[in-house]
């Protein structure tokens, strides 16, 4: 009689065993950029709402935005802005374009949250 041994599982199943990874890696420049684009769309969406709640439509200063939010409403139109502008970071991390994403956050930083700040804050 021949000695019995263990059988391979892919020659029983067909396929082999999934191997394992190390799924853990280190955070890279473009991951910190995303995160900060979208922390930097939050804050721009919430400081627009509450100025806008404050002091009216006429302080928002972005046409476009404000357009959305005089058909949409308030929330719906900046909402719906703010998704978009989220989804089209996330699309460009995913093309690798970590700079322009690391970009476009030091511009809402000075251009949107820092002026809406000043208005509410200061």
């Amino acid at each position: 009689m021949a000695a019995t041994a263990s059988a391979d599982p892919a020659a029983l199943l067909g396929t082999g065993l999934p191997q394992v990874r190390n799924t853990r890696r280190r955070w890279s420049f473009g991951d910190l950029a995303l995160v900060a684009f979208l922390l930097a769309q939050c804050l721009d969406g919430v400081f627009t709402y509450v100025g806008v709640a404050a002091f009216g439509m006429g302080a928002e200063g972005n046409p476009v935005i404000a357009g959305l939010m005089t058909h949409l409403g308030h929330g719906p139109g900046l909402l719906g802005a703010k998704m978009m502008a989220a989804f089209l970071g996330v699309t460009l991390h995913h093309l690798q374009v970590h700079h322009v994403v690391a970009a476009l956050t030091g511009f809402y930083v000075a251009a949107a949250i820092g002026p809406w700040a000043l208005i509410l804050f200061l």
